[in-house]
């Protein structure tokens, strides 16, 4: 994967394909390969004519770790995306982003609604603003000595995950400690650009989908049916649905 610098932070992406750009923001201990390669997104995007870039967020992937939670605050990875967005010379394009992915996207087209055409957030409702993400348990399980060690059962998910990709497991506590930011009612109904909730009908973790769309001017609502939140980022429904708002929006 190709690199750019900013700031003091180098981060890794990706950008292949041809056509109109979209830039794919991934959740929290995942990277690129894991979240969108791997469940087929980039292929069924290029297959669509489209340009696909992605980063790998920092503290993830190939990108810099960072060990201190400020340096994870959402608004700074909302301008890493925004950065690499000027650094390729794209002047607008969609955002989709899955779950902490997704809030980077909000973050993002409140910061920069210059360059955000439309988003789409995956695995994130109305937690947006009543909730703060994962618990920080997940810290706690990512500094354990074992995974052996660690009883919660969301916990131990992410740490055995995190134990499997080899991922920077102090960066990784460092990021859900940081990265805990909610925006207002106020500030979510400021994204005016056409935006779909896309929630897994069994997700526990994202929040419901109506209530946040219900808070944007112009925001509709995917259910992806009977899938909990990891398992709906590569579903035929989730592909199918964004692709038909794409088109349908003429993005």
């Amino acid at each position: 994967m190709p690199t750019f610098a900013h700031g003091a932070v180098e981060l890794a992406y990706i950008d292949e394909g041809e056509g109109e750009p979209i830039l794919l923001v991934h959740g929290f201990g995942s990277n690129v390969a894991v979240n969108w390669v791997g469940p087929g997104w980039v292929e069924t995007l290029k297959r669509a004519g489209r340009r696909v870039i992605a980063l790998d967020n920092r503290g993830h992937g190939g990108s810099t770790k960072l060990y201190a939670p400020a340096d994870y605050h959402t608004s700074l990875m909302a301008g890493d995306a925004a950065a690499l967005l000027d650094h390729l010379g794209i002047v607008r394009a969609p955002v989709m982003g899955y779950s902490m992915g997704a809030r980077i996207s909000a973050f993002l087209a409140l910061q920069r609604p210059d360059l955000v055409e439309a988003v789409v957030l995956g695995g994130l409702g109305i937690h947006l603003v009543d909730g703060v993400g994962l618990p920080t348990t997940i810290a706690d399980a990512m500094e354990a000595p074992a995974l052996a060690d660690v009883t919660d059962p969301l916990g131990r998910m992410f740490r055995a995950f995190a134990d499997q990709t080899g991922a920077d497991r102090r960066a990784l506590a460092a990021c859900i400690r940081g990265s805990r930011q909610i925006l207002s009612a106020e500030e979510v109904g400021r994204i005016g650009q056409p935006a779909l909730i896309a929630v897994g009908t069994r997700d526990r973790i994202a929040g419901a989908p109506g209530p946040l769309a219900a808070l944007m001017p112009d925001a509709g609502v995917l259910d992806i049916p009977d899938r909990d939140h990891n398992p709906a980022v590569g579903d035929k429904v989730f592909k199918q649905g964004v692709l038909a708002f794409l088109t349908r929006r003429g993005l």
